[in-house]
Order: C-alpha cells, then sequence, then structure tokens
C-alpha cells in the first residue's frame, strides 16, 4: 500500500497534465473569401452618397438594428413591437437557444466523472446445524453498501472537443434567432407597405372610376337625346366598368395584407389595433432614400445572422473532427469503489474494501470504422464551408441587387411625377376640347385612361422604392435587435411548472440579450464561444 499510493498520485499528475494540453483534431479557422473581407459596390456607394448628404443635417439617425424607424410611422413601429413580442417563429427560435445551452450543459458533464453508482444490499439468513434447525439460533441479516465511480480523463481533448461544437452550437442557435428576427421585421415592413400602396391605388381607382362614372353619364344622356351615336356611350361605358373591376381586387389585398400582419404579429385574423387608430398613414406610401449604413458593406455582410450562424456551425463541425479523432487513441480512466459489509451475529466483523486504479480501453481492431468516421465529419465540415461562401455571395448579390433596384426608383420617382402631372393637364385639356366641339369623344377617353395609369405607376414606383430599400437592410443584415426577452414570461412560468430550469433561462436570455446589442464578429479562434461555458 505505501508503494502503490505515490505511484496512484503520480499517475494523477500526468493524466491531470496531459488533459490539459493535448487535444487531437483541428483548431477552427475562419474560411473567409478574400473578396467578402473588402467587398464593395457601386449601387451602395451612390446610395450611401447620396443618404451622407441628408444624415449630416440631422442629430440622430436609427441604425441597421432598428432601421425601420427612419419611416417615422408610429403605426408600422408598434406593429413591430407587437410581432417581436408574439410572434410564434421568434418563440421557437428563443426555445432552440435555449435547448442549445441546455446541449452546452450536457456536453459540460463530461469534465466530471462519468459513472457514479450506489448500491445498498439487505438479505435475511439463518443459521443452520447438521443435525437441522435450531430454533434458539434465530434469522440473522447481513447488510452492505457500495458506492462506484468511473472517471475517463480528458487525455486527447474528447470532451474539451465536444464542449467546443456544443459551445459553437449555442452561439449558432442565437444567431439564428437574430436571423429569424432579421426577416420578421422585412416581411412586417413589406406587408405593412403593400397594405398602404393597395390603400392608396384603391383611392386612385376610386378617384379615377367616379371621374369616369360622369363621362359615362354624359355621353349616355347625349346619345339618349341623339347628339352623339352609340360608340361613345359603349366606350365610355366600357373603360369605366374597367376601372370599376379594379376596386374589389385592391380591396381583397387591403384584407390579405391585414390577415398576413395578423399572423406575423402572433393573432389570428381579425382586427388590428396598431393600424385601426388613425394616424393620417393611410393610403401613404413614403419615399425614403436615405438608407443609413455606418459600417463598409463587406463588414455589414459578414455580420449578417445567418452568415455568422453558418460560421459557427462550421466551428461546431470542426470540433466533431476532433472528438471523432480522439477514438484513435486509448480511453484511459479511474475507477474507484469503497465497499462495506455486516452482520446482526454477535461477534461478527464488519469489513470495509477500498479499490482504486486506471482501467485502459483501446479499439485496436477497429480503425477502419474509426478512420471512416473522422473522413465522414471532415466531408460534412467541407460542405458547412461551401455552404458558408456560398451564403457570403448570396448575400452580396441580395443587396447589390437592392440597390440597384431602389437607385432605379428614385429615378423613376421624378419622370413618373411629371408624367401624371402631364396627364392630368391633358385630361383637363381634352374635355375642354371636347365640349367646344374641336375633338371627338376618344380623346377624353384616352386622356382618362393615360391618368388612371400614370398615377398608378407613379404609387407603384414608390412601393418599389420602399421595398428595395427594406430588401437592402434585409440583405445587409439589418434588424436584429429586439427588447423582448428569450422566453416570455409566460412561456417562462409554463415550462417552470413542468421542469426544474434553475438559472439556465436566465444565462441564456442574458447571452442573447448581449449579442442582440453588440453582436460580434463570427468566430475565428479554436474556440469561438469559449465565453459561455464559463
Amino acid at each position: 500500500m505505501p508503494v502503490t499510493r505515490p505511484i496512484t498520485m503520480a499517475m494523477l499528475l500526468c493524466t491531470g497534465c496531459l488533459s490539459a494540453c493535448m487535444r487531437v483534431g483541428p483548431d477552427f479557422k475562419a474560411q473567409h473569401e478574400a473578396w467578402s473581407e473588402h467587398w464593395s459596390s457601386a449601387a451602395i456607394e451612390q446610395v450611401t452618397q447620396q443618404v451622407s448628404q441628408q444624415v449630416s443635417q440631422q442629430a440622430a439617425e436609427p441604425d441597421v438594428r432598428q432601421w425601420w424607424l427612419i419611416f417615422g410611422d408610429q403605426n408600422l413601429e408598434s406593429l413591430m413591437d407587437a410581432a417581436d413580442a408574439n410572434n410564434g417563429d421568434i418563440k421557437i427560435a428563443g426555445l432552440r437557444v435555449l435547448e442549445a445551452r441546455a446541449q452546452l450543459g450536457i456536453a459540460l458533464a463530461g469534465r466530471y466523472p462519468q459513472v457514479q453508482q450506489i448500491n445498498a444490499d439487505v438479505f435475511a439468513s439463518a443459521r443452520k446445524r447438521s443435525d437441522g434447525f435450531n430454533p434458539r439460533s434465530g434469522v440473522y441479516a447481513q447488510y452492505g453498501a457500495g458506492f462506484s465511480v468511473g472517471w475517463e480523463l480528458d487525455f486527447w481533448g474528447r470532451f474539451a472537443r465536444a464542449i467546443e461544437s456544443a459551445d459553437a452550437n449555442f452561439f449558432a442557435a442565437q444567431a439564428n434567432r437574430e436571423a429569424a428576427l432579421v426577416l420578421l421585421h422585412a416581411q412586417l415592413a413589406d406587408t405593412y407597405f403593400t397594405l398602404r400602396t393597395a390603400e392608396a391605388r384603391l383611392r386612385i381607382a376610386r378617384e379615377n372610376a367616379q371621374l369616369q362614372k360622369r363621362s359615362y353619364e354624359i355621353t349616355e344622356k347625349l346619345f339618349k337625346s341623339g347628339e352623339t351615336d352609340e360608340l361613345d356611350l359603349q366606350q365610355a361605358k366600357t373603360q369605366y366598368l374597367g376601372t370599376l373591376s379594379s376596386i374589389p381586387e385592391l380591396e381583397s389585398q387591403i384584407q390579405l395584407s391585414r390577415h398576413a400582419l395578423s399572423v406575423l404579429t402572433g393573432r389570428p385574423p381579425g382586427p388590428l389595433p396598431e393600424l385601426d387608430a388613425q394616424s393620417g398613414k393611410e393610403g401613404v406610401v413614403p419615399l425614403v432614400s436615405r438608407a443609413v449604413l455606418r459600417d463598409v458593406p463587406a463588414d455589414l455582410l459578414l455580420r449578417r445572422p445567418d452568415v455568422r450562424a453558418a460560421e459557427y456551425q462550421m466551428a461546431a463541425q470542426s470540433a466533431l473532427i476532433g472528438v471523432a479523432e480522439a477514438d484513435f487513441y486509448p480511453s484511459v480512466s479511474l475507477l474507484g469503489s469503497l465497499s462495506w459489509s455486516a452482520s446482526s451475529l454477535a461477534g461478527s466483523p464488519n469489513t470495509l474494501g477500498v479499490l482504486l486504479g486506471p482501467s485502459v480501453t483501446w479499439n485496436v481492431f477497429d480503425h477502419g470504422r474509426i478512420t471512416n468516421n473522422v473522413r465522414v465529419q471532415d466531408a460534412r465540415l467541407q460542405q458547412l464551408t461551401v455552404a458558408y461562401q456560398n451564403t457570403v455571395r448570396e448575400a452580396a448579390r441580395e443587396a447589390d441587387d437592392a440597390a440597384t433596384a431602389l437607385i432605379a426608383a428614385l429615378r423613376r420617382e421624378t419622370i413618373l411625377n411629371d408624367a401624371q402631372t402631364a396627364a392630368r393637364r391633358s385630361l383637363t385639356l381634352a374635355n375642354t376640347i371636347y365640349r367646344e366641339g374641336y375633338s371627338d369623344f376618344q380623346r377624353v377617353l384616352d386622356a382618362q385612361r393615360a391618368l388612371f395609369t400614370q398615377q398608378d405607376a407613379y404609387i407603384v414606383n414608390r412601393s418599389n422604392a420602399v421595398g428595395s430599400l427594406i430588401a437592402l437592410y434585409k440583405a445587409l443584415g439589418g434588424g436584429w435587435y429586439t427588447a423582448q426577452p428569450l422566453v416570455d414570461a409566460a412561456t417562462r412560468a409554463q415550462m417552470q411548472q413542468r421542469t426544474d430550469w434553475g438559472d439556465l433561462i436566465d444565462d441564456a436570455s442574458a447571452a442573447a440579450t448581449a449579442r442582440s446589442i453588440s453582436p460580434s464578429a463570427a468566430p475565428s479562434t479554436a474556440a469561438p464561444a469559449q465565453g459561455a461555458t464559463r
């Protein structure tokens, strides 16, 4: 015993040193393509230059986290708050962050003994002589207890890599939640302005239908009095009914947009208090050309939540290669047991046994399976690498396309405004000339048709400009911020009634809030998210 004890202590010290410094498998390195770190877009630069002249005159401008504030629309802001609080997809994304945090806790448990077992035995017996049972001897009891511990030492970094993978998955879940917020805010804003566009187009259609109805009624009277032929009457009626037929479709678009807004804000189709409150925004489609970009496009691309999530997933998969490679090497465990037994017989001794020693397990003849498992994990990492690079390229294309479309819409704004002004003047002149008998009724009809077309095109172009602006912010990853907690109070109470969550919900919420306020760049080290494990 005096000899083996120092040897055991020495083994423990050596094991601790090795487990602290050995870690097989590759250390993760960011797979940024050269162009992505210095990417620029002429279209985005043009929009930014237009913006800088306006932003310099205003002290406080919203950044990309809450880009919808640039519209100055209280209805839209109220809808955004309602969506953040009630949208089902955001709630699910928050719960997935919580799930990933619990998975991280499972990985962290690998640092501690993996086998812990307590045994207790009690049984009765009777003494028996050769000439038969002796009733005076009675029945006696034997009982014992034991405790066993098995601890696999992390010689090769198997558990450290598993923690590293779970850590990266935790932050990937947070980034996915932020990506869901980006998508939600863009969808809601786009749907909101689709509603406002439909309202504006409906107003124009009704105004033109009323105007054409008067012309139809005039031609009907003239036809009945014999002052004009039936052709003018039928043409006026055709144009009036054609314009009138567009009204139900626009009314349907309004209702469908309201239904979509209800679902996005986590409610069934029905009243929308945020819209029903009169605010003077009904049928108003704003023209905003100031996409506030305070960072260069390359930084914004790499900060996109879905891009960061893709890179965190790469980091998690890279660590799994190390977990697989650890199977090449022997597994070293420390085993210990403590047992005690006693009997109710008078004079019987109590026994106490202690067993302590190392155990080595090595899959010597399983090399083929282990080798191919490492290859599987490496192939998955390469797939994620290509997927990440595709995500960055697609993000750059989306941003460039949105900026190009915004510039085109802004250029068309003045042209279409002049066109609708000219069409209105043309109708006035056509009516005057027709009444004085210098032209036929066809010129009036043409002028009415041109006015309706140009007014509708003007509103549609404004809608396209707003949609392109929203698409630009979405492409650059804007809109990830929310003041709502990771798990709302009602859901938290429901979950805590079922399960003891301890402080885990608060820990995960604090991490998500910190990243929502100031998201860092994607991981670029071997342990990208070790802060979560501390």
